[in-house]
């Protein structure tokens, strides 16, 4: 079991942010994605200096060469600023099923990245694995959207590009923060530099888009800061950063794609609490998804 704990962080990272997807949607309803983005990176950010006061000594982890920092950030303006910032616009042109169909290609980007950059490679079973992951995960959010809700061939075509170029940002974040902080630097603190680095991204976000404004009124809104605090806690604090300790202790490509569970994990609790019927397909989906992962595991 020792020897799997890079994938059972993936897991553990892929449960974390379904807690994370659900608590955000909420509170994006009442408050805006965009607000969310910057206020869960800023709570994130303080318990990170926590964690590196009580843990490392340091609130800010100082003791990281430069090129850590360089990658990190990098890593930190990708991921979180400019891959999310494409989905979330890809969202409003597509919706959200066709996006996250999209972005179902995540993983075997990142293996083509992986392979390119950090010369790493999988098995057969661990191909076969990924793409019956993936093909799971298909299954359940594909849905075909047809009539007065579908948008523009152009706007459909603007938001398959920015969903792709969402699903890019999030492995290529991957990647350079694997790259930033290699096999041996502490997880928790190298996330903290990514996290410090697209609170800045998103300050220059709002200052441009002249969106400061929108940020008092939210931040007096209690109910959707107690929901952007708890994604905060099982997101960028401890999700990313369990996500970012697999890719160090397993392949990125398998990382990314246990990650990627998260549509098939919150079937269960968007029937417990929402009352939303599952589907045949939906069913059958979460068992390939279920089946492929167990092959990333052998």
């Amino acid at each position: 079991m020792e020897s799997r704990i890079g994938e059972l962080a993936a897991l553990g990272t892929a449960i974390c942010w379904t807690v994370t997807a659900l608590s955000f949607e909420s509170a994006g309803r009442r408050i805006g994605s965009l607000v969310v983005n910057i206020v869960r990176l800023v709570m994130a950010a303080a318990l990170f200096a926590l964690y590196g006061w009580v843990v490392r000594g340091m609130a800010i982890p100082l003791d990281l060469p430069r090129t850590a920092w360089i990658w990190l950030g990098l890593s930190g303006l990708v991921g979180f600023v400019i891959g999310d910032l494409l989905l979330f616009q890809a969202f409003v042109d597509i919706g959200a099923r066709v996006s996250m169909l999209i972005y179902a290609s995540v993983p075997p980007l990142t293996a083509v990245l992986g392979l390119i950059v950090l010369d790493e490679t999988l098995g057969v079973l661990g191909i076969a694995g990924m793409v019956l992951t993936v093909a799971g995960i298909t299954i359940v959010v594909a849905k075909r959207t047809s009539g007065a809700h579908a948008p523009a061939p152009r706007k459909r075509a603007r938001g398959v590009l920015l969903a792709f170029g969402g699903a890019l940002g999030q492995a290529g974040g991957l990647i350079l923060g694997r790259l930033g902080a290699g096999r041996t630097f502490d997880a928790f603190a190298a996330t903290q530099i990514r996290v410090l680095a697209a609170i800045v991204g998103f300050s220059l976000v709002f200052t441009l888009s002249r969106r400061w404004r929108t940020v008092a009124p939210a931040i007096r809104d209690a109910g959707a800061m107690a929901r952007v605090g708890l994604g905060a806690v099982f997101g960028p604090f401890l999700g990313v950063s369990l996500g970012l300790f697999a890719a160090q202790n397993s392949t990125a490509a398998v990382a990314s794609t246990i990650m990627a569970l998260v549509p098939v994990l919150i079937i269960a609790p968007a029937v417990i609490l929402f009352r939303e019927r599952v589907t045949v397909r939906e069913i059958a989906g979460a068992i390939v998804a279920v089946a492929g992962v167990a092959m990333l595991f052998w």
